[in-house]
């Protein structure tokens, strides 16, 4: 079969498209045929510097696509069903294989492309409002980078619960494109300090929610931006900026609490994050919550998809179509 891979980490032009062994399935597993790949934030990240687990190395969360062998005892699939799947590696390839409990059926009527960006946005944007963050109708929810997969996600969820949706964006324009799905307050981040600007939105108060997946400095700024017995999420590092040592000191007086936040650490213990997540498989084909797919590439371009998505001009999911 055919993959992007790389031999090293490094910039985009680390990938290769060339021809790799075809995976097997193991007890337990499915094959699939991938037909659309989801560009998930720690693809970048993990191709910039992660751990390779061969030469070459086939990066990837999130892909979907058609059954095509099932290993022993994976019995809760059909060959020739439709399913996205999740793995720690291995989607920008033409067939991958992963655990079933790792797979969702795909509804009739839901696109493969959609259901390729469910997953790991819409499961990590739940979690980080209800299950960690708690949210509670008529509170105030700050997310940062609105214009990504997680940010619109959350959006959406946050309005639809009864909060008052704040999010950050490098543009204008970007902000007012989330309008519809449901930000109240925009918040342009290279024109405004963030903390001052949500200070200043919700009268002193601060975000009674955060959900943070730029790292580095501005994961200490959005400690700033806190309320009283504020919750802050923290779900990635975006901004690739240094990790420096985190001051906590202002957070004990303020009753406020900050989480880690992984989805596949959910998924790996016990069946609820799997539950969660058909929920929002369900909700999207239902129409109540909306993906929104910026552009898609073919997998030979793999390198031009990644460099596009770190140019920071998506907005929404970008595909690879093998």
């Amino acid at each position: 079969m055919k993959a992007a891979v790389y031999y090293e980490t490094g910039a985009p032009d680390v990938f290769r498209y060339e021809d790799v062994p075809a995976p097997q399935p193991g007890s337990g597993e499915i094959l699939i045929t991938v037909d659309a790949i989801s560009i998930e934030g720690g693809d970048t990240l993990n191709r910039l510097g992660g751990d390779l687990t061969g030469r070459p190395h086939i990066v990837g969360y999130q892909a979907a696509g058609t059954i095509d062998a099932l290993g022993e005892g994976a019995e809760q699939f059909n060959i020739g069903d439709r399913v996205v799947t999740v793995g720690l590696n291995g989607s920008h390839a033409e067939q991958r294989v992963v655990p079933q409990s790792f797979a969702w059926l795909i509804p009739d009527g839901l696109s493969t492309n959609e259901a390729a960006c469910i997953p790991v946005a819409f499961g990590t944007a739940h979690d980080c409002l209800f299950e960690f963050g708690r949210l509670q109708p008529g509170e105030t929810v700050l997310v940062h980078a609105g214009a990504g997969g997680v940010g619109i996600a959350a959006i959406q969820m946050a309005k639809q619960a009864g909060a008052r949706v704040l999010a950050t964006a490098s543009s204008d324009e970007r902000l007012e494109r989330l309008k519809p799905l449901g930000l109240d307050e925009g918040i342009n981040y290279a024109a405004d300090d963030f903390v001052a600007e949500c200070r200043r939105i919700t009268n002193g108060h601060g975000a009674d929610v955060i959900v943070e997946s730029v790292g580095g400095t501005n994961l200490q700024r959005s400690l700033d931006a806190l309320a009283y017995r504020g919750r802050c999420i923290s779900v990635g590092d975006a901004s690739r900026s240094a990790r420096d040592a985190l001051d906590v000191s202002g957070m004990r007086p303020n009753n406020q609490l900050l989480s880690g936040y992984f989805l596949g650490g959910e998924l790996f213990f016990g069946t609820r994050a799997y539950r969660m997540v058909s929920d929002q498989i369900a909700a999207v084909a239902s129409g109540a919550l909306q993906v929104v797919i910026d552009r898609t590439f073919p997998l030979t371009d793999a390198a031009e998809a990644h460099a596009y998505i770190e140019s920071r001009h998506a907005f929404g999911r970008v595909l690879l179509i093998p």
